[in-house]
C-alpha cells in the first residue's frame, strides 16, 4: 500500500522507513492509485515540461491579447523593457510567470499545475532556474514530482480551488510547489524543502480570489509573476536554515480555515474586491454586452 499524501510530517517519516526519495514515494503513490509505471509517469511528466516552456515562448513571442481586451501584451513589454529593477533573471522570471499565464487567458494550451489560474507560476520559475543554475530535464521531472506531492497534501488539508480557499489556494499552491522544486534542485535538504512551502504560504495566506468580470486575467496574471517571485525568495530563506517557526502541516492547516472562513464574495465569484470596483463593474458589463452581441442568432 503506496503512502497516502496527507501530511508533510507522514510523507517525509514514510520515505525514511523505506528509504525512498520523496520523489520515489510520489512515482509509488501513482503506481498504486493509477497503474502508471515510473516511465509511463516520467514520461507525461516530459510532455509536460515541453508543454510549459512551450507556453513561455508563446507568450513571449507571438500576440497575447485576451478578447475582454484586458491582456495585451504584457509579458512582451516586462521582458523587452531595458531596464531591471533587480537584474535580468529576476525580469526574465517575471515575464515568463506572466507569459505563460497569458497564454491561458488567451485560450492557448498550458499545463494546470495545479490549476490554470496559476499555470504561470511553475513555467517561470522552472525555465528560469534551470537556465540559471545548467539544471538537467530529468532532475527537473524529479522536481516536478515534489511539486506534485506537495499539492497532493494541499489539497487535502486545505483545498487548491479558488472558489473555495481563494485565491492563496491557487496561487498559494503554486508558488509552495515551486519553492519546493527549487530547494530540491539546488541540493536541499527533505526539510528545508518543507520549511520552503511553510514560508511561501505563510506570505500568501489570506489571498482572496477577486476576478474582474469572472475572467481568469486580471488580477490572475499579474499574481503569478508576484507569486514566482514569492517562491524564489522562500527558496533563498529556507536554504539557509531559517525556520518557518510554525511547521509546514500547521501552516497548511491554518490556510484551510482562513479558507473555510473566507466570504463567498471573495472566492471566485467576481462579488467582491477588485471585481466590485466601479471600472470592474465597468468591464463586466462590457464584456457581458460583448458576448451578448456575438451569440449567433437562431432565428436567421
Amino acid at each position: 500500500m503506496a503512502f497516502l499524501f496527507d501530511s508533510f510530517e507522514g510523507w517525509l517519516k514514510y520515505s525514511t522507513e523505506h528509504n525512498l526519495s520523496l520523489s520515489k514515494v510520489v512515482l509509488e503513490y501513482e503506481y498504486a492509485e493509477k497503474g502508471r509505471k515510473e516511465d509511463e509517469t516520467r514520461e507525461g511528466l516530459r510532455a509536460a515540461w515541453q508543454v510549459m516552456k512551450e507556453a513561455v515562448h508563446t507568450g513571449l513571442e507571438e500576440e497575447m491579447t485576451s478578447r475582454s481586451g484586458m491582456i495585451n501584451n504584457g509579458a512582451k513589454k516586462v521582458y523587452r523593457y531595458p531596464k531591471a529593477v533587480l537584474s535580468k533573471e529576476f525580469q526574465n522570471l517575471i515575464s515568463r510567470a506572466l507569459a505563460a499565464k497569458e497564454v491561458n487567458s488567451c485560450m492557448g494550451r498550458i499545463v494546470a499545475a495545479p490549476t490554470a489560474g496559476a499555470s504561470g507560476i511553475m513555467p517561470g520559475v522552472l525555465y528560469t532556474l534551470q537556465e540559471i543554475h545548467q539544471i538537467d530535464d530529468e532532475k527537473i521531472l524529479d522536481a516536478m514530482l515534489i511539486a506534485a506531492g506537495i499539492a497532493l497534501i494541499m489539497e487535502q488539508k486545505a483545498s487548491i480551488s479558488g472558489a473555495v480557499g481563494g485565491c492563496q489556494a491557487e496561487t498559494g499552491t503554486a508558488a509552495a510547489m515551486g519553492a519546493g522544486a527549487i530547494v530540491y534542485c539546488l541540493e536541499g535538504s527533505s526539510g528545508q524543502i518543507f520549511n520552503a512551502v511553510a514560508i511561501t504560504v505563510q506570505c500568501m495566506l489570506g489571498l482572496v480570489c477577486d476576478p474582474v468580470a469572472g475572467l481568469v486575467e486580471v488580477p490572475c496574471v499579474v499574481r503569478n509573476a508576484s507569486a514566482a517571485a514569492i517562491a524564489n525568495s522562500s527558496a533563498q530563506i529556507a536554504l539557509a536554515d531559517v525556520s518557518s517557526v510554525i511547521p509546514v502541516d500547521e501552516v497548511i492547516e491554518a490556510m484551510g480555515e482562513i479558507g473555510a472562513s473566507m466570504e463567498t464574495r471573495y472566492k471566485e465569484t467576481a462579488m467582491g474586491g477588485l471585481a466590485a470596483t466601479k471600472t470592474g463593474q465597468a468591464i463586466a458589463k462590457r464584456v457581458l454586452i460583448r458576448d451578448i452581441e456575438i451569440l449567433p442568432d437562431d432565428n436567421k
